[in-house]
């Protein structure tokens, strides 16, 4: 937040879902997963809130603690909606991120004591170069130049701002 104060977070969905299924009976998470997907996969913000705040009716008397756990992130969870709709697939997880550090991670670990600092940097860089070649493209890459400029997206849709006519 130092070096870019004007970024936005987006929270992991896949995380998310866990932890609030952590904090429910083993009997209800199927349903408790079903309720969270339909949040994540609304088509724009207010069926998303909305999806929320049954999810919230539903669960919130007996699972407080599952409810809590869900709300306390409620905006970081839905930054998606202010990016191109072809990008939310991407921005919903950090698991493909994730994956290539367990990988790097599993591997540092199993070399024990025969890595200097640069033979440390030259396997971690050859284990993402590896890893960078079943990444899959950016859907909607296109528009990246559009976020990249700020220009302002609602529910995936690029707002297009229209002068105001003066009426005559």
């Amino acid at each position: 937040e130092e070096v870019w104060p004007r970024t936005c977070h987006q929270r992991c969905t896949v995380h998310k879902t866990a932890n609030v299924l952590n904090n429910m009976p083993k009997v209800l998470q199927p349903a408790a997963k079903a309720d969270l997907r339909e949040i994540w996969t609304a088509p724009d913000r207010a069926a998303a809130e909305a999806a929320i705040t049954k999810f919230v009716e539903k669960y919130g008397l007996k699972y407080d603690k599952a409810v809590t756990c869900l709300v306390k992130d409620r905006d970081a969870l839905l930054t998606f909606y202010d990016y191109p709709a072809e990008h939310w697939e991407h921005l919903r997880t950090s698991n493909p991120i994730e994956s290539v550090f367990a990988t790097v991670r599993h591997r540092t670990i199993r070399t024990k004591g025969a890595l200097s600092k640069d033979t440390a940097r030259l396997m971690v860089f050859k284990l993402v170069t590896a890893a960078a070649k079943t990444w899959r493209k950016l859907n909607g890459e296109n528009q990246l130049p559009k976020v990249i400029q700020g220009i302002t997206f609602r529910d995936g849709v690029e707002v297009i701002e229209t002068p105001a006519q003066n009426a005559a």
